[in-house]
């Protein structure tokens, strides 16, 4: 076989693995990759998933964007799931205190996010995904695909090693589409992307009434000015250090991480701007003392490339509140464009207005049995600004999985199946669905 010989010749001087088969593989374990496969895997279906890192969780654990959000709209709730229950279980094992949903018409969105544990959700994560059957292969990433005898065979890499996995169904959850390309999908670059952020925390700071603010700002400008610190190097270039916290956060210009070169990259500037204003801060009068407490292991990206599929979500579709015949899952969250000079500015949705996802923006043009979720669905730049955000990835995961298991169970292409045979999947196992 092709894919066979690719295999052997992929392996070099590592070893050739034993072969594996199920009915669902999931690539990529961040929020989408836990949902498709924990959904997947309650479905029935023989699931693995494969994860290039050391955990799960993408973002939300090796990102350290630790607050998921938004499962509620307007005080009711309208993501559910294996996903939304991975966040919950691990926030009261963590004793982490549930945010008032009720408060977003007074509060900004940030408030009503679920703060979670890292380590606790990693654990609870994996906990989950083994009682429900799934399989976890970890620091593994395909290599190549073929579709031969009503199969997936995937070249995966382990290491040094090679392995090839079986698989009727692949759900793509890499956040960069890497696997629906590897299948022949087209993939929607943007053409410019929004700055990363990488966050740390710091301690032993002074009492804030010690906080010379004034001298700090000033301090800050020179430092600009002579190049010791380049716009960026804190989240809050406007008003300088009005709002530092024990919590710090930088923007990375165009931050991308679609491939091995661009992930370097990025993690490679994201701790530079930090170490940059680490340096700083240590020369300000009361803040000699602080010490660097911990970090994200990788830079947070929010753009990389989309999957162009059967139907492009647009921004008008997701602030209209738009409902489809085949919408799967809801989604909660402002447009959220972000950039290295004027920071965020979130546009609130209308009152009222709760978007949908569509099953066609699941499903990859020209491609079959490949289903993809997360932050590479198909959709436009302004509506994925958005809908990138980890409750969203949960309830696309979600969906992606269980119609990838009816479509292994069913022995059809996911394209052809009913929408409202997944929605009942869904409902069945504690899903929420337009």
């Amino acid at each position: 076989m092709l894919v066979c010989a690719l295999a052997v010749s992929l392996a070099g001087s590592g070893r050739q693995l034993p072969e594996e088969s199920c009915d669902v593989l999931v690539v990529g374990g961040g929020t989408a990759g836990i949902a498709a496969a924990g959904q997947a895997g309650r479905a029935g279906a023989r699931t693995i998933l494969v994860e290039r890192g050391f955990q799960v969780g993408g973002n939300a654990t090796t990102g350290a964007v630790d607050y998921p959000g938004l499962f509620h709209a307007w005080g009711e709730q309208v993501i559910a799931g294996f996903g939304w229950e991975v966040v919950s279980n691990s926030m009261v094992l963590a004793g982490c205190r549930f945010p008032d949903v009720g408060a977003w018409r007074t509060k900004r969105h940030s408030q009503i996010q679920h703060p979670i544990n890292i380590p606790l959700f990693v654990a609870v994560a994996e906990e989950m995904l083994e009682q429900a059957g799934v399989k976890i292969e970890y620091h593994a990433a395909p290599a190549a695909l073929a579709r031969e005898g009503g199969v997936w065979n995937v070249v995966v890499h382990a290491g040094g090693d090679t392995r090839t996995i079986r698989a009727k169904e692949v759900v793509d959850c890499t956040g960069s589409g890497t696997v629906a390309a590897l299948a022949g999908a087209e993939l929607l670059r943007p053409d410019t992307r929004s700055p990363g952020t990488f966050r740390y925390r710091v301690r032993n700071l002074p009492p804030r009434d010690k906080w010379d603010v004034p001298a700090m700002q000033a301090a800050y400008r020179a430092a600009l000015a002579d190049g010791s610190l380049v716009e960026g190097d804190t989240r809050d270039p406007v008003f300088g250090f009005t709002h530092f916290a024990a919590l710090l956060t930088n923007y990375v210009p165009d931050a991308d991480d679609s491939d091995a070169d661009a992930r370097t990259r990025t993690n490679l500037e994201g701790r530079r701007r930090m170490l940059r204003l680490f340096r700083f801060l240590k020369r300000q009068k009361g803040f000699e003392k602080i010490v660097l407490e911990s970090c994200a292991a990788e830079t947070g990206v929010r753009e990389t490339t989309r999957v162009a599929g059967d139907y492009v979500l647009t921004g008008d579709d997701y602030v209209s509140g738009r409902v489809f015949p085949d919408s799967l899952c809801y989604s909660f969250y402002p447009i959220d464009l972000h950039s290295t000079e004027g920071g965020v500015q979130p546009k609130p949705l209308e009152p009222g207005v709760k978007p949908t996802v569509p099953y066609r923006c699941l499903l990859p043009k020209g491609v079959d049995h490949v289903l993809v979720a997360g932050r590479c669905f198909s959709a436009d730049r302004v509506a994925m600004s958005a809908a990138r955000v980890q409750a969203t990835c949960m309830a696309t995961g979600q969906a992606a999985g269980e119609a990838a298991a009816l479509a292994a169970k069913r022995g059809v292409a996911p394209r052809d199946l009913p929408a409202g045979d997944i929605k009942a999947g869904l409902r069945a196992r504690g899903c929420i669905v337009p």
